[in-house]
Order: structure tokens, then sequence, then C-alpha cells
């Protein structure tokens, strides 16, 4: 008769530091940095005239929203499990960023609506100067913000963080695109030029905003971890192999936000007593999780002579005689 072995695995928070406080702080500083330019970008559009610079503004409109909408999820998801969600909340990040992705197509539905409008009824653009100096501002303010929240997404390694740090990078993209506009539209006079190239913006927007709704939408349909992280697994057992330890099986893994979740199968020497093999399985959960940023790991024993033919899952390993 094969047991379960108890369920292992701290928050992930605790084995990264502070994580909390460093995930909400980082999220507060894009709220902040995104209402700046949004209010600058308005101006600066408002003055000149250029459709590109009202369409960054749309953009970094976006941007905040998306912006809000992490710090709150980074928030929840840091929450304890409790009684009506047993595995906690981590997959509100992943949420998190689905959302983000579908704003940004908003913003990208809206700027090609704008550009367009404006290719069929041409307006003047007057103060290019104010408008070249706001967007550069903007441009190197977001690289600067987006490559911190790029660094504490991967330190925390939160989902939501790296699709708001995707969302800036995108942004700064898009506005060293329409910086090389505005100054071509200086140079040339050819106005054409500037809702050209919010078109050009858009599209660039519209792959950020599919890449994003795609690596969330992975995760949220429970997606097996990477093949990579998965043989990290099999590598832990493997070093315990040869001694009681003698194989594995009906491996599986997903992901919720920065957690891992891994269940697997673990098959004992005949002669182990429980007392061991329980001793043993807890040893792999923190080889385990040393490996896989401190993962929810469950191991169910069983002898050796308990898996059939047929039995085994898609990730198997070592000897199973």
């Amino acid at each position: 008769m094969s047991t379960t072995a108890a369920r292992g695995g701290g928050a992930a928070g605790g084995l990264i530091g502070g994580a909390p406080p460093a995930k909400t702080s980082a999220a507060l500083l894009s709220i902040v940095s995104n209402s700046t330019l949004i209010l600058l970008k308005i101006v600066a559009g408002a003055l000149t005239g250029s459709i590109a610079i009202i369409t960054e503004a749309v953009h970094s409109s976006i941007d905040l929203i998306a912006s809000v909408v992490a710090y709150f999820s980074v928030r929840k998801a840091d929450e304890p499990a409790d009684a009506d969600h047993p595995y906690g909340h981590e997959k509100v990040e992943n949420l998190a960023a689905a959302i983000e992705g579908m704003l940004i197509l908003v913003g990208a539905g809206i700027i090609v609506y704008e550009s367009v409008r404006r290719l069929a009824d041409p307006a003047d653009i007057d103060s290019l100067g104010l408008g070249i100096a706001v967007i550069a501002f903007s441009m190197l303010a977001n690289v600067g913000v987006s490559t911190y929240l790029q660094r504490r997404a991967r330190a925390t390694d939160s989902p939501a963080l790296e699709a708001d740090a995707a969302h800036l990078r995108t942004d700064a993209l898009t506005s060293l695109g329409v910086l090389v506009a505005l100054v071509l539209v200086e140079a040339t006079g050819v106005e054409e030029l500037d809702a050209i190239t919010a078109l050009i913006v858009a599209a660039a927007i519209v792959w950020a905003g599919l890449r994003i709704l795609s690596r969330s939408s992975r995760v949220l349909v429970d997606e097996a971890l990477p093949d990579e992280e998965l043989s990290a697994v099999a590598a832990a057992i493997q070093e315990k192999a040869g001694g009681e330890v003698i194989g594995f099986h009906k491996l599986r893994a997903r992901r919720a936000g920065s957690r891992r979740y891994i269940d697997l199968h673990v098959q004992f020497r005949a002669g182990t007593t429980l007392e061991r093999a329980h001793e043993l399985s807890h040893q792999l959960q923190a080889e385990i999780r040393s490996r896989l940023r401190g993962a929810d790991v469950l191991i169910h024993l069983e002898p050796e002579t308990a898996v059939r033919p047929g039995e085994d899952g898609l990730h198997d390993g070592l000897s199973a005689g």
C-alpha cells in the first residue's frame, strides 16, 4: 500500500527576501512615471497638433491602467492561501498580465483609428521642437523604468511586473519611432509622415500585446513547465538514485504567478521503511525547491512493485526495477 508525502514548499516570497514590498514599490514607480508622461504628452500633443504625440499619450494612458492592474495584482498574489483559495492567489498576476495584453491591443486600435482619420484629414503641425523634447524625455524615462521593472521581475519571478516592463519597453521603442518621425517632418515638411509613423507604432504595439497574451494564457490553462525545469526535477531525484530511491513517474508540473506546483510518484526499494521513505521525500522536496525557486512539491510514495505496464506517465525517470 502506498502513501502520500506531505506537500512541501514555503511561499516563494519568503525565499527571495522582501519580495512583496519590492514588487509593490516597483509597480508604484510605474504608476508615477506613466502619470507624469501622460501629462507631458497631452500638453505637447495639444501644442504641436501631432497625432503621433497624441497616440503616445494614448499609449501611456494604457500603460497607466496596466500599471495600476499590476500594482493591485502583485499585492493580491502575495496574500496567503485561504479556505476559498487553497492553492493561493498567485494566478492573479497571470490574469493581470492577460489584461495588460488586451489593454495594449485596445490602445493599438485607437491609434490606428486616429492615424487613418488624420491621413484622410491632415492637420497642421507646429512647435515640433517642444514635441521632440517631450518624446525624447519619455523614451529615456521608459527605458529607465522598464529596466528597473525587469530586474524586479527577475528577482521576484513576477509575471505582472514582467508584462509591465515589456509594455514600457514597447512604449520606449514607439517613442523612438515617433521621435524619428517628428525630426523628419521638421526636416522635410511632409506632415503625413506623422500619421504613417503612428500606424507603424500601432503594429509594434499589437505584436507586444499578442506576446503578453500568449505567455499569460499558457499559464492560465496550466501548461506544463518548460523542459529545462522538468529536467531539474529529474536531476534532483537522480542524485538520490542508487539507494532506496529507484525511480519516479507521473510527473506533473505547472505554474501560477511566481510559484511552481509539482507532483510526482517516487518509488522506493523493497524493505525501505515508511519513516525512511518519508524522510527521503522531504529531502527530495527541499532539493527540488532549491532548484525551482521554492516550488510547492507533492510526492506520492510507492514501493518498487507498484508500477504496472502502461501505467507510467509522460515524464518517467530512473529504473523501475
